[in-house]
């Protein structure tokens, strides 16, 4: 994981006229996690802080400015930091119990996005993979 500070997140608020108040970082201190999070448990870890309006409205802007990404899971999402803040991954969603497995092997999925971006010559500037389908523990209930 890349170095996580306020120091970067306020000099990306700063470059685009933004201001790091209390809230932003109290918000930003939530996402903080190795795992994506839904907005439920945002709220939830930041309760005393920061309200359920300012706690939209926050990650609305850091959406805007990069600074999150968000996963998707079937109709759901989650959110995690974007590559600003972490190292670039890709994940795989389960759609029945809402689990995000981040995918270790990024060797394979590069060169195939290399391979693919060259064919076309096509300069990507950003991409995400992910697949959805059901964990090993969904997918043994599902045959039951």
């Amino acid at each position: 994981m890349k170095v996580t500070n306020i120091q970067s997140l306020k000099n990306i608020l700063s470059d685009k006229g933004y201001k790091l108040t209390k809230a932003r970082e109290n918000t930003f201190s939530a996402l903080l996690s190795p795992e994506p999070q839904s907005m439920a448990t945002l709220i939830a870890k930041s309760q005393d802080k920061v309200d359920r309006v300012t706690m939209y409205r926050n990650i609305d802007l850091f959406e805007k400015l990069g600074i999150v990404n968000r996963i998707y899971v079937g109709w759901k999402y989650k959110l995690e930091l974007s590559d600003n803040f972490m190292d670039h991954h890709h994940h795989l969603s389960c759609l029945s119990c809402g689990k995000v497995i981040d995918i270790e092997d990024e060797q394979h999925i590069n060169e195939f996005i290399k391979s693919v971006t060259d064919k076309f010559s096509f300069t990507p500037r950003h991409h995400q993979f992910e697949i959805d389908g059901f964990c090993n523990v969904c997918s043994k209930s599902k045959k039951s």
